[in-house]
């Protein structure tokens, strides 16, 4: 018998959620029949098939050759969010689309690593976490993209032009969300020493719950930081934080504890937690679902809860 709030979530018509929910909060091990099933219902779901289906031409979504715009639906973000969605990896139509990406992202970088340039990390932080996820590991054009995210983190912490080469928050978080997602076995000093320098960028440098992080004179705080979103696409906010530390395994800090309390103040009293949708009219009409959206947040909240060892307060 399940928790009201686990019943909630696997009543989604979304597997995704569904397979999430089960492996997270329930437990099922990678070989239960109900997990394979829900993972199987994932690949033949409206919700990534419609998205592999607007593909132009084989490994590109509109414009071709143009990955970045138009936001939120050209090659790029449509990789982004596919690799949320648990998309099998080697589904031709993704394969095809991670190795467009690779290919014509690497001269880019090859050139970055020669000028020093730490820029716009928030992008290539993205494109590490999905090309990891499709098994291009052992590509060489990766490992250059490796090379360049780390040395923008452990370098520069991330200066961009657009911070007003100041280092930069969401550059840095999600040039970490890319790192991570590299096995520890591959993991050479280089990337751990960028890794330690992000982990201490918001746990010990700043405070990520209050975003004090480097900006220009009487600059703000964006909104997006302290509301709870899915899906955010280069932007972060303290639930984005909190998940890469759940990976991890950094929970326990004392500032991440201080984000858990944050986190808590906003479950409601039926113990969901609501989420925003901030780009729901510019990307794929398939993740606009209200109910859904905060069925993904209240997930995500659940499972740092869980991994924090605060279970008993789900």
């Amino acid at each position: 018998m399940y928790s009201p709030e686990i019943s909630w979530l696997l009543e989604s018509k979304v597997p995704s959620i569904r397979y999430k929910t089960y492996q997270y909060l329930v437990g099922l091990p990678s070989d239960d029949p109900v997990l394979i099933e829900e993972y199987h219902n994932i690949q033949s779901s409206i919700l990534i098939q419609q998205i592999l289906d607007q593909q132009v031409i084989p490994g590109q979504w509109k414009y071709v050759n143009h990955f970045y715009t138009p936001k939120y639906v050209s090659t790029h973000w449509s990789l982004l969010l596919l690799e949320e969605l648990l998309v099998d990896p080697m589904e031709p139509r993704f394969q095809k689309a991670i190795d467009f990406m690779v290919g014509k992202t690497h001269l880019e970088i090859e050139e970055r690593l020669q000028s020093k340039d730490s820029g716009f990390t928030c992008l290539w932080g993205n494109i590490l976490r999905y090309v990891l996820y499709a098994g291009f590991i052992d590509d060489p054009r990766v490992s250059d993209l490796i090379t360049y995210v780390s040395r923008s983190i452990y370098q520069k912490e991330c200066a961009c032009y657009i911070n007003d080469h100041r280092p930069c928050s969401w550059g840095l978080i999600r040039s970490l969300w890319g790192l991570i997602r590299i096995p520890v076995s591959y993991r050479n000093k280089e990337i751990q020493k960028a890794i330690d320098v992000g982990i201490t960028f918001v746990l010990e440098k700043y405070s990520f719950v209050e975003a004090n992080f480097p900006m220009d004179d009487g600059g703000k705080i964006h909104p997006l930081w302290s509301k709870m979103s899915f899906p955010l696409f280069y932007q972060s906010d303290i639930l984005f934080v909190l998940r890469i530390l759940a990976e991890l395994d950094m929970l326990y800090h004392p500032k991440a504890q201080v984000a858990i309390d944050w986190l808590l103040a906003r479950r409601q009293n039926n113990g969901h937690f609501k989420g925003s949708n901030p780009f729901r009219s510019r990307t794929w009409p398939v993740i606009s679902d209200k109910e859904d959206n905060d069925r993904w947040i209240t997930l995500f909240a659940m499972d740092i809860l869980q991994k924090a060892g605060r279970k008993e307060l789900i």
